[in-house]
C-alpha cells in the first residue's frame, strides 16, 4: 500500500501532462490550422450554423422546446468562432471537458486499460472541424448528458430508492436541457447498475423511466411530436435527416454517441464472460510486458497519440473546402490581396474565380492577368448555371456592387428561407433596402442585426442616421448604390452593366471582360476609345493582345489615341502566331508548346478557350 500511492502519483500526473500537450496542440490546430472564422462565415456550405440574438424573446422561443436551452447556450458560444482564437478557446474546452467526462466513467468502471479511448471524441472533432463540418450543439448536448452521468456517478447514495430518487431529479433536469440526448445518460446509468453495481433490476427501472420521462416532457411539457421528443439533438433527428446538407460528417455524432454506451457494455460482458482468475493472470501479462522505463513508456503512447490525431487531420484535409470558405470570407470582408493569396490554391472553382476577377480589379490587375486564371463567361456573374443556395451566396455583394439590387435582394431573401437570419444576409438586406429607400424593412433587419454580437454598432449607426438623414444624403455607400442601380426595374444584368459602365470604371472593365470571354472582338474595339473617359496612361496588356489580333485578323488600324502597344506584347504576338504557324492546319499540336509561355495570354484563350495554363 505504501509503495502503491506514489506510483499512482506518478502516474496520474503523466497522464494529467499528456492530456495538457494534447489539448495545447488542439487549441492551436484549431486556431492557425482550421480558422473558425471561416465556420462562422459558413460562405453557404455551413448551412446548419445557429443564430444568437440578445433578447429576452429569443431566450424564450429557444426555451420553449425540449433541448432548446443547449441549443441557446451552443447558439451563444458559437458567436465567438468570430474570432478565431476565440472560437478555438470554445472547441477546446468542449473537448477537453468530453475528455474527462469520459475518462471518470471508465475510472468508475475500473476499465484502466480502455481509458485511452478517452481520446478518441476530441481526434473526431478534429476530424470534424478539419471539414468544416458543424456538430457543436449535438456534441453540447452529448457533454451535458455525459456530465450528468458523472454526477450520477459521484453522488448516487447505495440505498436503491434514493438511487432512484437522485436519477429522477437528474433526469427531470437533464431531459428539458439536452432534449433527445437524454437518453443516452439513461441507457449508461442503466449499464452501470446492470453490470458494474450489482443493482440489475434498477436498469429495467431506468429504462423505462427515461421513455415515461422524455414522452411526458416533450409532449405534456412543451407539446412536441414524439419526434421531436426522443430525437432532438441527436444525430437521428428528423431535422438532420430531412436537409441532406445538414449531413456533413455526420458519422461523427454517431460515433461519438456509440462510443459510450458500447465501451461499457463491453466491458460489462467482459465481466461476466470471463472470471476473475483468468482476468487477473490477463493483468498481470498485461503488466509484465510493460516492465520497461515508464518514462520512454510515456513516450512512446504519447507519440502514438499524436501520430494517430495527425493522421487523422491529414485524411480529413479538404484543400477545396478551405479554399471555398477562405476566399468567400476574404471577399466579403474585402481584403482583396487575401483573396488571391488564398485563391491561388485552388482555381479551377467557378467560385473562386468569381471572386478572384473582383479582387483583380479591385488590385488594378483584371485588364492585364485575368487569363492567368481558369476563366469562363460564366464566371463574372455566375449566370447561365443553375441558381442553386451555394450559387447564390457567391454572387449576392457582385450584384450589390454593380447595383444589381433586385437581383441580389432575389438571392439573399432565397438564401434567408434556408441559413435563417444570419447577420450577414440581414446587413446586405438592410443595405439595399435603405439603397432603395424602403426605410420600413431596412429598420426591420438593422433591429435583428442590433440584438447581435457583432452586428450591433453597424446596425446602431444606420437607424440613428435615418433619424438624422431619412435621404441618407450624407452616406457615400448608399449614394454610390442609388447611382447604380438601373433607371429600369426590369433591366437584366447585362443592360445595367453597359448603362453603368459610362461613368463606373468597374462596370467599364467588366464590361470590357464579358467582351473578351466572348470573343466579341469588334464591340470590344469600339469601346477601346473609353479608356480616356478612366484615365489610362497606358494600354492594359489583355487589350494589346486583343488590338494586335483584332489588327491581324481584319486588317484595320485602329486608333489608340496617342498610346502605342509594348514591345512585349507585340513580341508575344509575333512569337506566338510562329510556334502555331509551324505546325500547320494541327493546332491541337501546337497547344502543348503554346501553353508553356503563354497559357495566360487572351491568344491561347481566343484560340483554344482555354486560360490559366502556363506552365
Amino acid at each position: 500500500m505504501l509503495n502503491y500511492s506514489p506510483k499512482l502519483s506518478g502516474q496520474t500526473l503523466a497522464r494529467q501532462i499528456r492530456n495538457l500537450c494534447f489539448f495545447v496542440l488542439f487549441f492551436l490546430y484549431l486556431w492557425f490550422g482550421v480558422d473558425t472564422r471561416l465556420i462562422y462565415h459558413g460562405g453557404g456550405m455551413v448551412p446548419n450554423f445557429p443564430v444568437f440574438f440578445c433578447s429576452w424573446e429569443f431566450f424564450r422561443q429557444s426555451a420553449s422546446y425540449p433541448g432548446g436551452l443547449v441549443q441557446y447556450s451552443s447558439a451563444f458560444l458559437s458567436q465567438f468562432f468570430y474570432i478565431d482564437w476565440a472560437g478555438a478557446i470554445v472547441v477546446t474546452l468542449q473537448a477537453w471537458l468530453i475528455c474527462l467526462c469520459f475518462d471518470y466513467f471508465l475510472k468508475v468502471i475500473a476499465a484502466p486499460r480502455l481509458r485511452w479511448l478517452r481520446f478518441i471524441p476530441p481526434i473526431l472533432l478534429l476530424i470534424a472541424y478539419t471539414r468544416y463540418a458543424y456538430h457543436f450543439v449535438t456534441t453540447t448536448a452529448f457533454l451535458v448528458s455525459l456530465l450528468s452521468v458523472c454526477l450520477y456517478l459521484k453522488i448516487a447514495p447505495n440505498n436503491n430508492l434514493r438511487r432512484f430518487i437522485v436519477f429522477l431529479i437528474l433526469s427531470l433536469v437533464t431531459c428539458p436541457i439536452a432534449g433527445g440526448a437524454y437518453l443516452l445518460f439513461a441507457v449508461l446509468c442503466a449499464i452501470y447498475e446492470l453490470f458494474f453495481s450489482r443493482r440489475r433490476q434498477m436498469a429495467p427501472l431506468y429504462l423505462f423511466s427515461a421513455v415515461l420521462i422524455t414522452y411526458l416532457t416533450g409532449t405534456l411539457l412543451f407539446g412536441v411530436s414524439l419526434a421531436d421528443a426522443f430525437g432532438q439533438l441527436l444525430p437521428v433527428s428528423w431535422q438532420v435527416m430531412l436537409y441532406p446538407e445538414r449531413k456533413h460528417m455526420i458519422f461523427i455524432p454517431y460515433i461519438m454517441y456509440l462510443l459510450v454506451p458500447l465501451t461499457a457494455l463491453a466491458a460489462g460482458l467482459w465481466r461476466i464472460l470471463v472470471s476473475t482468475d483468468i482476468e487477473q493472470k490477463l493483468l498481470q501479462l498485461i503488466s509484465s510486458e510493460h516492465t520497461g522505463s515508464p518514462v520512454l513508456r510515456w513516450f512512446g503512447q504519447s507519440a502514438l497519440l499524436l501520430v494517430t490525431a495527425s493522421a487523422a487531420i491529414l485524411f480529413s484535409l479538404d484543400i477545396e473546402q478551405r479554399t471555398l470558405l477562405e476566399v468567400d470570407y476574404h471577399t466579403h470582408r474585402r481584403n482583396w490581396p487575401k483573396v488571391l493569396e488564398a485563391a491561388r490554391r485552388h482555381t479551377n472553382s467557378f467560385y473562386v474565380v468569381h471572386h478572384l476577377n473582383r479582387a483583380l480589379y479591385h488590385t488594378g490587375r483584371l485588364p492585364s492577368e485575368m487569363f492567368a486564371f481558369p476563366q469562363h463567361p460564366s464566371t463574372l456573374f455566375l449566370t447561365g448555371r443553375r441558381a442553386d443556395r451555394l450559387l447564390r451566396w457567391k454572387r449576392f455583394d457582385t450584384g450589390i456592387d454593380f447595383g444589381f439590387l433586385n437581383h441580389a435582394e432575389q438571392d439573399l431573401n432565397e438564401l434567408l428561407e434556408v441559413y435563417n437570419e444570419q447577420p450577414i444576409i440581414l446587413k446586405r438586406l438592410a443595405l439595399i433596402n435603405l439603397a432603395k429607400g424602403n426605410l420600413g424593412a431596412a429598420r426591420i433587419y438593422l433591429g435583428a442585426l442590433g440584438k447581435t454580437l457583432f452586428y450591433a454598432d453597424w446596425a446602431d449607426y444606420y437607424l440613428a442616421l435615418i433619424q438624422s438623414d431619412p435621404e441618407l444624403s450624407t452616406d457615400q455607400r448608399i449614394q454610390d448604390l442609388r447611382r447604380l442601380m438601373p433607371k429600369k426595374d426590369d433591366a437584366d444584368i447585362f443592360a445595367t452593366l453597359q448603362e453603368n459602365s459610362i461613368d463606373d470604371k468597374m462596370a467599364f472593365e467588366y464590361l470590357m471582360a464579358v467582351h473578351l470571354l466572348t470573343k466579341r472582338l469588334d464591340v470590344f474595339v469600339r469601346d477601346l476609345d473609353r479608356l480616356d473617359d478612366f484615365g489610362y496612361s497606358q494600354i492594359p496588356r489583355h487589350y494589346e493582345e486583343v488590338i494586335l489580333l483584332y489588327s491581324a485578323l481584319t486588317k484595320k488600324k485602329i486608333d489608340l489615341h496617342g498610346r502605342t502597344i509594348s514591345q512585349e506584347s507585340h513580341q508575344s504576338f509575333a512569337n506566338f502566331f510562329r510556334i502555331l504557324d509551324s505546325y500547320g492546319e494541327d493546332k491541337r499540336a501546337a497547344f502543348n508548346e503554346l501553353v508553356k509561355d503563354y497559357g495566360d495570354s487572351f491568344f491561347l484563350y481566343y484560340l483554344y478557350n482555354r486560360s490559366g495554363m502556363k506552365k
